[in-house]
């Protein structure tokens, strides 16, 4: 006679074991998502530091910063064209120079001779915690641009106000200096991040005759970063603590959410003459 029997899990030892299975895919799930995170948020930091480095090439060569973006103004005080951001003028030095080779700065970016060129994908100028749109149509815009995450500083005072008189380094046709920045290089942000959910930014330029056209390149730090109540023109990111930001020093830095209201108007500006070191 053969006394052997089965042996199997009890329905209480078969729910823990899938319980623990459970918990340890969930922080599986959750190590993996942080070290991407983490990449992320690396690649984002060298993506600015290439700026940083094409900025001052494009300075050394021009004796200046290039402009937020170049923009004709006629009699009534309307934007006529051409827009190519700042972006867009530093392309020979962050390695695209075949792309710069189809762009004539001097024709307006809507022209159908820049059809091509305006919705091209270029990596440097995406970060990758952000939303990939590719190309987009702004507002109210008929023209199709190149999705960007990056926004020059336009300073700590409204663009709408006046898009040429920015407190910062970057506006409509700015020919700022290094020894413009009377603040200190160190202690002056130059550019920044703009997540697409916040408001979608592009590396090509300015669409003139629409709604807030200029929040397209340019950045401001009305708000604080990632502030639920901030402006389609502040700075945000898909980072859980902040957004990086270049200064014109070429080092690259994150400004906390929490960071003072006051400190981060400073760090924006100039020549303020405030003393408003960049926090670490």
């Amino acid at each position: 006679m053969n006394n052997s029997r089965r042996v199997a899990f009890t329905l209480i030892e078969l729910l823990v074991v899938i319980a623990i299975i459970a918990i340890l895919i969930a922080l599986l799930v959750s190590s993996v998502q942080k070290v991407r995170e983490s990449a992320a948020r690396l690649q984002c930091k060298n993506n600015l530091k290439q700026f940083g480095i094409a900025l001052h090439a494009h300075h050394d060569i021009h004796k200046k910063f290039p402009s937020g973006y170049t923009m004709n103004v006629n009699s009534a005080g309307m934007e006529t064209g051409p827009g190519w951001g700042w972006a867009a003028q530093i392309l020979d030095q962050v390695d695209q120079s075949p792309l710069r080779a189809q762009i004539n700065l001097s024709v307006d970016l809507r022209s159908n001779v820049h059809a091509g060129p305006r919705v091209q994908r270029l990596a440097v100028f995406m970060c990758p915690s952000d939303d990939d749109l590719g190309a987009f149509t702004p507002a109210g815009a008929s023209t199709t641009l190149a999705h960007g995450a990056y926004v020059g500083m336009f300073g700590s005072n409204e663009i709408e106000d006046d898009p040429g008189a920015g407190n910062g380094i970057f506006f409509r046709n700015s020919r700022v200096r290094m020894g413009d920045i009377r603040d200190g290089t160190s202690n002056t942000l130059m550019v920044g991040e703009r997540c697409a959910q916040r408001f979608p930014a592009t590396w090509t330029g300015v669409l003139a005759g629409i709604d807030e056209a200029q929040a397209l390149v340019l950045g401001t730090a009305d708000h604080p970063p990632n502030d639920p109540n901030g402006h389609k023109e502040d700075c945000a990111s898909r980072h859980s603590s902040g957004v990086n930001c270049l200064d014109a020093g070429g080092t690259v830095r994150t400004i906390n959410n929490t960071v003072v209201r006051s400190l981060y108007h400073a760090l924006a500006t100039r020549a303020g003459n405030e003393v408003a070191p960049v926090p670490d």
